[in-house]
Formats: structure tokens, sequence, C-alpha cells
């Protein structure tokens, strides 16, 4: 937008009261969350639960000099006002006009479940194609909507903005100010439902926003959708979706079999789509984004092409350890049927044996007596060994739950409980609506208080993982290294995740952590890439498969099977050295390890090598040699055997360069994290670790003032300075103080000043407007996490696995 005040006053119907000529191009209706007050107005925002009118006062005090309100406030100099009826009309009367006076294709999208998701997915597959503009996170409504289309500008050629509505007749006053040319009708279900007489109603007001569309997009799922959209809007062109085979999208086959792509059908056509998040709402979502990919005339190759690089949006579960050796999973960031679904698909993931639940009422005012029966029935399936009932429409329906249940009045009187604090060993869902702060409870029950925090997001690993098998044949294996504490990402969760999704091998580097992950249920076979001697019996009683790497290192490993009595071949793996020049058998000593292989209580698994500069280009004449050694050593290790071991020497950088020496399997690291030295993969990988805390203090200090041990730091002038609680002893190395190392804070990046302490470092801020308690990014992606290793003058693998233990592991699952 770009627009004077005298314009805005005008367009509006509005009194305009000071200077006429101030451009405006942006509004802010939150005063906290101003970033710029060049060319900004603040609108005063009153509802019936809040007025804005009483944070212009700040908006002025940060520098605003243009002040949208339904009234004017005495005693504040040096502002321009614009006097309006109706601040809410005032945004939808300016966001009418602004979208008219451009030409560009429009998606609208609404629904009760995946808008937003589906808006970030059409966006990331079509920004490429068109000039597109779209709703900010999730603006759908009577302000975020005119929020979004006030973003319009003269280079877009698309919009796609999400529509969304809470009670009869909003849909009226937003489809006049957007009609879209394309609708999209995602899943309807029970968000919001509670302020509708039934889903009738709540269908027709959603559907309403396809008044002036010439195509709709619908999911055709719901019968009851289906037939009012096809009686209403028969003369429009109509493309159903859905998981029913009724549609004119919907996928052929078993879409619950992992081990094979889906076949979608398109009306009369067929083509294959991989996908492996295989959840009815992700799977309804893709296929509505697929229907519309092909109405912009995409190929079948391109759609597969994006939704491979896909990515996965902030609608999320956090895992955590707990007290008591919990596993807590967190899902409180919405509640309704369909969510509490999706949970429950979720945790059955895990392998504890034991499931707790905590459960909050669904939603304010009404609620019937239909939803809870079928919470109860949706429940009882999932057979949790408690039941804590948090709310009192809840509570009334205790007796619909079989497992033993217990309900509250409200959070406070839950942590009290002593039953609530007698859980061992259990895994604890918490699934509660936002005003019963469920948040409580998860500080409550976890392990670490820490707020220093690593987040690892599992789907992002899959994503990478998945994105590293796209360059390998259907048929080839692959091995997860999960040493070092998974990197230091965490020990089994990750194991117990890629277990879960079907990896072929574990890789660790002592026994130690083969154990604690057999210990916690993981069976997918393990090998450990440095079996000491010692260890030789924990390796064998916990079903552990050694790499063998030198004539002593087998004749004891065999020594241990004859003392242990174990008469069938046990599995190993050898190593072969290639030109690494660490460990393994070299050429001159085949002869002898086939001699003596043939003599003992062994099986060879696999036979593998490792690359050593697989990553450097330059080095690659090498690299292929090492390949040819491996590849003539095992065929006569092989010939001589009369077996079939798996082979294998590709590590991350290796399948993403050497993809055609992939042999039977392939070894995945740190290209799990999404670090990668191919630029075009790098490209396509998630950034699946995020080491973040929060600024403990923001101190003034003036110029000549000194900041940390040793007076490093002297400030030159006037300046704020932020200290975070984390410090060496999390994992953050002293050099990168003085500032050769930056942290982020709102997409900014500021410099580490003075030197970095035990537990604390301090940032020079200056003058931005940070919060004390607000984030600090240490990596993620500003900066990345590859910057930050270039801070520490190191590698990302050193970074990651020096981050300590103290530092609260929590699993994220979009």
């Amino acid at each position: 937008m770009n627009y004077t005040t005298k314009q805005l006053a005008e367009l509006t119907h509005s009194q305009l009261i000071g200077d006429e000529h101030i451009v405006v191009k942006n509004i802010a209706f939150d005063s906290r969350n101003i970033f710029s007050v060049q060319n900004t107005a603040f609108l005063a925002i009153n509802t019936s639960k809040n007025s804005g009118e009483k944070y212009i006062n700040s908006a002025v005090e940060k520098g605003i000099s243009v002040i949208i309100s339904e009234h004017q406030l005495k005693d504040i100099p040096n502002v321009t006002w614009i006097i309006t009826e109706n601040s809410v009309r005032f945004l939808q009367d300016l966001a009418k006009f602004h979208l008219i006076q451009f030409h560009l294709k429009t998606i609208g999208i609404t629904g009760s479940n995946g808008k937003t998701i589906v808006k970030e997915w059409l966006y990331q597959s079509l920004f490429d194609e068109f000039d597109t503009v779209k709703s900010p996170k999730s603006f759908n409504s009577q302000i975020g909507l005119p929020i979004s289309l006030l973003e319009i500008n003269q280079k877009h050629q698309l919009g796609i903005f999400e529509v969304g509505i809470s009670k009869p007749n909003e849909m009226q006053i937003l489809q006049e100010i957007f009609p879209p040319q394309i609708g999209i009708l995602t899943h309807i279900g029970s968000a919001h439902s509670s302020n509708f007489e039934n889903e009738s109603q709540l269908i027709d007001e959603k559907i309403s926003l396809f008044k002036d569309a010439q195509i709709i997009i619908f999911n055709g799922d719901n019968d009851l959708v289906r037939n009012k959209i096809n009686d209403i809007y028969s003369s429009k062109k109509l493309i159903s979706f859905g998981l029913k085979t009724s549609n004119h999208i919907f996928i052929k086959n078993d879409w619950k079999n992992k081990n094979s792509n889906l076949i979608i059908k398109y009306f009369d056509e067929e083509f294959s789509v991989p996908v492996s998040k295989r959840d009815e709402a992700t799977l309804s979502n893709v296929l509505c984004v697929i229907a519309a990919l092909k109405e912009f005339g995409l190929s079948n190759s391109k759609i597969i092409e994006k939704l491979n690089s896909l990515k996965s949006i902030e609608m999320r579960l956090e895992s955590v350890n707990g007290v008591r050796n919990n596993l807590i999973i967190n899902d409180s960031f919405n509640l309704d049927l369909d969510s509490l679904k999706i949970a429950y698909q979720f945790i059955n993931e895990y392998n504890k044996q034991k499931k707790s639940l905590v459960l909050t009422d669904f939603v304010e005012g009404k609620n019937s007596d239909q939803l809870y029966e079928e919470v109860a029935h949706l429940t009882n399936q999932q057979n949790f060994s408690k039941i804590f009932l948090v709310g009192e429409e809840i509570s009334k329906f205790e007796s619909l739950f079989t497992s033993e249940t217990y309900t509250f009045i409200d959070t406070k009187h839950l942590i009290e409980n002593q039953q609530f604090n007698l859980i061992e060993n259990e895994l604890i869902l918490l699934k509660g609506a936002r005003k019963f702060e469920i948040e409580k409870v998860k500080s409550h029950l976890e392990l670490q208080k820490h707020d220093t925090v690593l987040e690892v997001n599992l789907n992002a690993i899959l994503h990478n993982i998945n994105i590293h098998k796209s360059l390998l044949k259907p048929q080839t294996k692959m091995m997860a290294m999960v040493k070092a504490y998974s990197y230091g990402l965490g020990g089994y969760e990750i194991a117990e995740f890629l277990q879960h999704h079907h990896i072929d091998y574990l890789g660790v580097a002592y026994a130690d952590e083969g154990v604690d992950l057999r210990k916690n249920g993981i069976t997918t076979p393990i090998m450990v890439m440095n079996p000491e001697q010692h260890s030789y019996d924990i390796i064998i009683d916990y079903d552990l498969e050694p790499e063998i790497y030198s004539f002593r290192v087998l004749e004891l490993f065999n020594e241990q099977l004859i003392r242990k009595g174990i008469q069938q071949k046990y599995p190993i793996h050898i190593k072969l050295e290639t030109g690494m020049h660490r460990l393994g058998f070299k050429g001159n000593e085949l002869d002898e390890l086939i001699h003596k292989l043939k003599s003992t209580h062994v099986k060879v698994k696999s036979i593998f090598s490792h690359l050593s500069a697989s990553d450097d280009p330059a080095e690659k004449a090498y690299t292929l040699d090492q390949i040819n050694i491996f590849k003539n050593n095992s065929e006569k290790l092989i010939s001589a055997l009369n077996d079939e071991p798996i082979r294998h020497i590709l590590n991350t950088s290796g399948i993403v360069h050497y993809s055609d020496y992939q042999f039977d399997m392939v070894r995945i690291g740190i290209g799990m994290v999404g670090i990668s030295t191919n630029p075009e993969i790098k490209k396509k990988l998630q950034s699946a670790v995020r080491f973040k805390t929060v600024i403990s203090q923001i101190s003034e200090v003036n110029e000549g003032e000194s900041v940390g041990y040793n007076r490093r730091f002297k400030a030159e002038n006037a300046t704020r300075i932020a200290t975070i609680p984390v410090g060496y002893a999390d994992g953050i190395p002293r050099l990168i103080g003085n500032k050769r190392g930056k942290v982020g804070i709102d997409h900014n990046t500021f410099p580490i000043v003075g030197n970095v302490c035990m537990d604390m470092m301090m940032i020079n801020i200056g003058e931005f407007p940070a919060k004390e308690g607000e984030e600090v990014i240490i990596f993620n992606s500003n900066p990345s996490l590859e910057e930050f290793a270039d801070y520490c003058q190191t590698i990302p693998y050193e970074v990651l696995t020096s981050i300590s233990r103290r530092v609260k592991r929590i699993y994220i699952k979009d």
C-alpha cells in the first residue's frame, strides 16, 4: 500500500486532523510488534474485549506520527489523526479498495482445518512460478484478511489468502472484501462449530465465500459438503479431492503402506507420488495442493518435484523427557476432534508401554453430548492407564471413559494431585485448550528447567533422509549414524523415530550407546563401530553387531563367543582400509582374513569402508580410487566366502556426490540435520535443529563502561547489553566471544561481547527493541549452523556434539 493520509481519510469516509501529505505504507495494530515507524500508521482497534486506544501512547513513544482511531486523545502532540466511525470497518473498506486496484489471480482458502498448511504449501509450490503474495501466518479473520490484502503491490501476479470465520454472518463481510477467483475448501471439522446451530449452517457460511469464484476445489469426503456445493454451484468448475474414491482426485492404492509411493487418480489419469507422512489430514492437504497445481497447468513431474520440496510449518507436537522417566508429549497448540485424532496417531509411534492422558474442555461455551461421546469413544481405544480430565464440561462425562479417570476444575488442582505426581515410566500426552495453560503442566513434569533448549524437528530429519533416498535405487538400504548421542541431538529419541520409519540399520560408536538403545526398546540392527575389548560381553548380550577391523579384534571377539557358548554364527561387519589409514584390513591381508573367517563363529553381515574426502571436489580422483579398491577387495572376500554380505562405503557427502557407487547400503549422518556440501541438495534440505535461549536481563551500559570478565569489552558509546543464560558449560566455546560470534533476535544478528562465561554470555543489542524473556537463536537459520560453526572455527559435527547434556532437548513433530 502507498497512500497519503488525505487519501486514507477520503477512501474510508473518515475525518483527517493534521498533515494530509504524510505517506502511509504500513498499518500496525499491535504496539508491541512495531518494527519500523517510517511510513507506518497505528490503528487502534476496539473490540468487545479490549480497546486499542489504550496503546496509542506506547505507539507514539516509539515514533509513530499517524494514528487511526475512533476517538482523538488529548495531550498527544505532533500526531496526525484519522478519526473513523469503526476501526475494523476502516481496515476492511481500505482493503476492499486496495484489492481492486490490481489485476492478479486470487485463491481464497477456507475450511475448519488445514487452511494455513494448504496456503503455505501452495505458496511454496507457486512462488517461483508467479510473483506471489500470501496471508502472513494464519491472518484470516475480520482483521487478519484485510491486513493481508494490503500487502498486495503492482508486481504481484498471484494472491493466496486464508479466510476464516468463527461465527455466523462473518463470511458475507469477508466475501465482499475479497471475492476469490479460485475457491478452496479444506476439511470441515469441529473447529468453531460450537458457534453454529449445526454442521449445515457452518458449511453454508463457509462456502458462501465462493459466490463469485470461477473454480471451486473442495474436500468431497463430507457428503453434506459435496451435495451442497454441487447443488448451489453447479454452473462452476468443481473439483473434489479426498480419500474416498468418489472424488475427482483420490489415492488409488493403500496409503497406509509406507513401502510404496501413492498412486494418485486425477480424473482419468494416474501418477505416482512419494509421500512419507501418511496421516489422513496430511494426505488430504496433499491432494488439495495437487488439484490446485493442476489448475495452474503444472506437469505431473513438476508437481512431484514441488511436493518433494515442501517444508513443514509450525503446527507441532513437542516431546521432552520428564521426571520419573516419563516422556511428555505436549500438544496444547490447538484442540478439536481432528487434532485429537492426529495426536493419538502420533503417540502410537513411541515404545512406551504405558500411557496417560491429560485432556481439557474442548471449547468455551456450548458443548454437545455427542462431541464428548465421540471423544470418549476415541480415547477409550487408546488404552490409557490413567486419564486426567480438566474443566467443568468434560468432567461431566467422566463415566464415559473406561480407563482409571480423575477430574479437576483447573490445571492447578491437577498439578497438586498425588495420583498425577506418582506416574512413572509412562508417556504422558498433554492435550488442552489454550485457556487451561497446559504449558504449566509441561513445566511441572519436564526433567530439565533450563531456559536454553535444543529443538530437534523429527519431521525435518525424515524429510532430509528422504531427499537423500531420492538419489538412491529403491532397494538400497540405509544406515543412520546415531553415535555420539545422535550427533548431540539425543540418543534413543532419534533412534526410536528412525526405527518407526523403517531405517535399515543404526550405527553407534561404542557398545554402551547400543545397550542404551536396546534398553529403550530399539530392535533395529545396530552396528558398533569401535567395539572395545571389555565390551564384548554386552555386545553379545544385547544383540549388537561389532565392526571388525583387525586380526586382534577378530580373534578376541571369537574367543569371547566360544567362552559364552554361542553356537550360531554371530553377525559382524568387516572394515576394509581403502585410503583413510585409520582402521581396517588392507589388501595384502585379505587371504589371511578369508582363512580366519572360515574357522571362526562369525558371519559377515556387511563389508564396508570409509571415504576420506568425498566432500572435496579436488579429491575426486582419490575418492574414486578408494571406491575402486573397495569394490575389488570386497568382491574378493565375497567370492571366497561364498556369501552375500551387504556392502557400503558412501557417507552423507558420498551419497550426494557419488551415488553411482551406492552398492547395497549407504550411511547417513550429518545429512539428517540438513547439512550438505552439494548446493542443489542443500536447497532441498530442512534445518532440523534449533539451539535457542532467552534474554535474562537487558542493561544500559554507558560509554567507557566494561562488560564481563577481564573487562574485554568496553562500550565506545552508550548501548544496551543483553545477558543470555548459555555459556561454555553448555557447549559455547570461549573463542566466539569478543565480537567473533553472533546470535539472532527477531531475524537480526547481534555480536557476542566480552568473554563467554561458564553459564552466560553478553550480547550488544544497541537500540534494538528487544525485551527481557525474548527468544534468542544461537543457531538455526540466522545464524545458520554452518555460520555458527565458522564462528567457532570448526565444523557442524563438533558444534552439535559439544552441546552439553544439561541443555534440554525438545523433539518436535509438525
